[in-house]
């Protein structure tokens, strides 16, 4: 037998005994009567037996341990109080329960913590409906899930996440975007934060300081950096992942100084409410115009974002941020102003062999292997709550259905249930006894068992971080209550709140939560809804009355999916770009052939609209490491640059994006979208002269 698993065995039995017994009991006791402590000499029972007590204490299940006055270890007396195991009732409302229902069936499958959500899932709806099994609510779709893109990302993952829950230091090889430069970092990891992208808060060695490391920019694999059981004590006193989270794109690094710009009243709302907490805000005059002063580590970043703003921006000070602006301006028009860019010879590319794919006999689709799985442990015990609740209520379960309910695999799970035929609670008494017969069905014996396992087991931390992650997700989404507060009472009852714990979701934008519960309401009762909302790409405010039909959120962030009566059309409208919305009251009746999760897996994942173009875009070498991260490449050319093409439906949103590199991108075609920026650099050029 595997040593893991007899270290099952023997937690879950070590478990059961204390329960069982319901009386302090002497580590004499448990050596006699415990599974699997029996055949071990006094030394060998010492050890473990203070490894399983640590690792349980780690998985939030703490023994009350009772010492004599004179300190003699053999004389300490041990006990498991049944609240240091069992998960307090959580007494949800039928709304509550419903946008538990409608947020965890969205994120079942891609979200990165899918397995453990399943395992939390089942114990906090103890006794009642499993929301997974709930049908889909249609008012929210999600196009992106805080998922992990492949198989090696996805083991980096899991591997930090044990090495935080752990306290253990790790090492990996890094790629620096910044100075295109791989090395080995060793790195105390503290906190995980997902911001569109999964990263990693840590002490490194190296700096002897807290830095932030992105997870695809991890080279080979995450290790150890020894064998001990903790390599240190945790996040120091007064950690806080949340500052990392709110920081602007020009504010990570060491602060240089703080800039000033000027913003127009056109736009000022939406630059207060989506990047306000970047810096602070004061009025300017008495027209709505704004002053934006925000702290900044990145002199480039920060004019490219004000680019991005066109002529609604203007930096004001200090002179540094003013010179590197004009000059990014004066480098927008050299690269524009002729008929062509002339460029570097293009690198052949070594000839490409595709890997065969690799197919099932059967055609049949494989489940992909998930992001972060939960510990063994957390599957057992549910498991055993599982099989307990049909053995006491006479009913066989189909196999498969189990499988499916716990995602795991007939192996998998005839293992499990081998493992729990062996937990006992002393003197020969099993907690229970199940097998599957030859149709495939489990059959638990009826005969009476331990009560250990019969109410539902505290999360484990990653149960924990799992749920919690999945409601912080889609926080933008639901009505503001339900979620909200059955997220306090998730917390209540676990006693800590778990994105204080290792994992923290960062908010996708703005403060968009008011426009979002408008939409809400109005989606759920059925009433038109009225917009006041701003077209970037014209620079004009338009007011529509539409059909809303769901919250869906994508690559640039959340969307409600509507039906436009005046268009005949079904539309998308970005919160960050609702001034202002208003239910109506006047009822709409929903219809049927309007499906607002149609582009899920379209253009709000992949960002590529319906009728878009392709322009060819060049890319400078000191910027093409992050246009080989981010865009599709066409092109190598000989002095390090590259060609990228970008989708683009509207010229005026492609304008948008090269003034955002800042002088480090040029249009090559088509001429018409060349010819457009060189417009746009003219009249900023106008506008800072004036």
């Amino acid at each position: 037998m595997a040593k893991d698993t007899e270290k099952l065995i023997r937690q879950l039995s070590l478990i059961s005994y204390l329960m069982a017994e319901r009386r302090p009991v002497t580590a004499l006791e448990i050596r006699r009567d415990v599974e699997g402590y029996s055949a071990m000499n006094e030394d060998a029972f010492a050890r473990r037996f203070y490894a399983d007590r640590s690792e349980l204490d780690s998985l939030g299940i703490a023994l009350t341990v009772e010492r004599p006055v004179d300190g003699v270890a053999e004389q300490e007396n041990y006990s498991l109080r049944p609240e240091n195991f069992h998960l307090p009732a959580i007494a949800f409302s039928d709304a509550e329960l419903a946008a538990l229902q409608t947020a965890l069936s969205l994120l079942d499958g891609e979200f990165a913590y899918a397995e453990p959500l399943r395992l939390a899932l089942q114990q906090i709806s103890w006794g009642r409906t499993n929301p997974l099994r709930a049908p889909e609510q249609p008012s929210v779709g999600l196009g992106i899930k805080a998922s992990v893109d492949g198989h090696e990302l996805s083991g980096r993952l899991a591997k930090i996440e044990t090495a935080i829950f752990r306290n253990k230091t790790i090492t990996f090889d890094y790629y620096t975007m910044a100075r295109d430069d791989t090395g080995t970092r060793k790195v105390d990891p503290y906190h995980l934060l997902f911001k569109g992208e999964f990263y990693l808060l840590g002490y490194a060695h190296e700096r002897k300081a807290l830095r932030v490391f992105r997870l695809s920019r991890i080279r080979g694999k995450v290790a150890y950096a020894t064998k001990a059981e903790h390599d240190f004590k945790g996040p120091p006193e007064g950690f806080d992942p949340r500052p990392y989270a709110n920081r602007g794109a020009w504010q990570f690094g060491d602060p240089q100084d703080t800039g000033e710009i000027w913003i127009s009243a056109r736009i000022a709302w939406q630059i207060e409410r989506h990047f306000g907490r970047y810096g602070e805000v004061q009025p300017a005059g008495t027209d709505g115009d704004i002053v934006f002063a925000t702290p900044y580590a990145d002199r480039r970043q920060l004019a490219a974002w004000v680019l991005r703003l066109g002529e609604h921006a203007r930096v004001l000070g200090p002179p540094e941020l003013e010179r590197e602006l004009a000059e990014r301006v004066d480098l927008l028009h050299e690269r524009h102003r002729g008929a062509t860019l002339e460029l570097a010879a293009a690198v052949v590319p070594e000839e490409e062999h595709e890997d065969e794919a690799v197919a099932s006999s059967n055609g049949a689709v494989r489940r992909t292997e998930a992001s972060i799985r939960p510990e063994r442990f957390a599957r057992l015990v549910t498991l055993a709550s599982i099989l307990i609740r049909a053995g006491r209520a006479g009913e066989k379960l189909p196999a498969a259905e189990v499988c499916e309910t716990m995602q795991i695999s007939d192996a998998e799970l005839r293992e499990d249930i081998n493992v729990l035929n062996v937990v006992n609670f002393g003197g020969g008494s099993y907690v229970l006894y199940a097998e599957v017969d030859e149709d495939g069905a489990i059959e638990v014996d009826p005969e009476p068992y331990s009560d250990n396992f019969a109410r539902p087991a505290r999360l484990l931390p990653v149960e924990a971080k799992a749920l919690v992650a999945a409601i912080d997700l889609l926080a933008q989404g639901l009505p503001e209550g339900s979620l909200q507060s059955a997220r306090e009472k998730i917390v209540a009852a676990l006693g800590a709140d778990p994105m204080e714990q290792g994992l923290h979701v960062a908010d996708a934008g703005g403060d968009d939560s008011r426009i979002a519960r408008v939409a809400s309401e109005a989606i759920s009762c059925h009433h038109l809804l009225a917009l006041d909302y701003y077209k970037p790409n014209e620079d004009e405010f338009t007011t529509r009355v539409v059909e809303p039909y769901a919250l869906v959120n994508g690559r640039e962030g959340w969307y409600v999916a509507s039906f436009d009566p005046e268009r005949d059309a079904v539309r998308h409208f970005r919160l960050d770009r609702i001034r202002h919305a208003e239910m109506t009251a006047t009822p709409f009746a929903p219809r049927p052939e309007v499906n607002p999760a149609a582009e899920l897996d379209g253009w709000l994942r992949t960002g590529e609209v319906q009728a878009s173009r392709i322009a060819r875009v060049w890319v400078s070498p000191e910027r093409a490491r992050w246009a080989r991260e981010q865009r599709r490449v066409a092109q190598e050319l000989a002095d390090g640059s590259v060609v990228v093409e970008l989708p683009f439906k509207g010229t005026d949103f492609l304008v948008r994006d090269v003034l955002a590199e800042a002088g480090d991108a040029a249009v090559l075609e088509p001429v018409e979208a060349r010819e457009a920026v060189l417009a746009a650099v003219q009249r900023l050029r106008a506008a800072a002269v004036g």
